[in-house]
């Protein structure tokens, strides 16, 4: 059974976990459900979009989606493994952890607990269930473990004027743009570009290009055997250096840790 034909049954059974553990490379439409979702990211990179906003999983973070929030679910890539655990949400008031969305780099404990659930896969745990103590411990030790969600957003448009700005950013990231340059090629003010990003997608110009650049760059670590240094080129950086600070900003790891955490996977 795969996550698109289980999304009816993930709330069958209000105190319960359903577990749900694929590999797969598909695009789940707008859903939501009345449980948390804990979902981890094995080799590849997955994208939820809520709100117009789309948030980047790179491998070995996890996501956590707070219960009755629409969204969007992608993987990108085919040998990517999501594995989900919907947890029941009687006890989310007690951390506001589990009222947010958030994305964060996930512990060695807690791959390995995730990883062990998969004695569970496709079906709902219960009290009932031997060892369901071990549930409610995995959920417990997320607001304790996992300080800091990590800042890969990048906003959406409907502005038609703004599409054809973030869509030629996207199809030239490999140049090396600026507020002036991009104002020019536009036939805009720097001031009136400036505004425009502020007040139809609240980002900063600058900030949309480093997260588009950095967005790109964790595609291509993960899903091509190119070098750091043709990556950062290609995604317009002229500095390797500058390329892995802006990376660690982002990820807070270096570009070679997620090339080695990649290449770990797939052993």
């Amino acid at each position: 059974m795969g996550l698109i034909a289980a999304l009816p049954d993930i709330d069958k059974y209000d105190n319960s976990v359903f577990v749900m553990h694929e590999a797969s490379e598909k695009l789940i439409p707008f859903h939501k459900h009345t449980k948390g979702q804990l979902s981890y990211v094995e080799g590849g990179i997955a994208y939820i979009t809520i709100d117009n906003r789309t948030y980047v999983v790179p491998a070995r973070h996890f996501f956590w989606i707070p219960q009755g929030l629409e969204h969007i679910l992608q993987i990108g890539h085919s040998a990517t493994v999501l594995r989900s655990l919907y947890f029941y949400a009687h006890d989310d008031f007690s951390n506001s952890f589990f009222n947010r969305l958030g994305i964060y780099p996930a512990s060695e404990l807690l791959i390995q607990m995730i990883k062990y659930t998969e004695i569970w896969d496709e079906r709902h745990v219960t009290s009932m269930d031997e060892n369901f103590e071990f549930l409610i411990a995995l959920k417990k030790i997320l607001p304790e473990t996992h300080k800091q969600p990590l800042p890969i957003i990048l906003p959406a448009t409907q502005n038609k004027q703004m599409m054809r700005i973030v869509n030629y950013l996207e199809n030239t990231i490999e140049e090396k743009h600026s507020l002036t340059s991009i104002s020019k090629k536009f036939g805009l003010s720097e001031r009136s570009l400036s505004r425009l990003f502020k007040t139809d997608m609240d980002i900063s110009f600058l900030q949309y290009l480093k997260t588009l650049r950095i967005i790109k760059a964790i595609e291509l670590l993960l899903n091509t055997n190119k070098s750091i240094n043709e990556i950062a080129d290609e995604v317009g950086y002229s500095s390797i250096s500058s390329f892995s600070d802006t990376f660690r900003e982002f990820t807070r790891s270096r570009p070679t840790d997620l090339r080695k955490v990649d290449v770990k996977t797939h052993k």
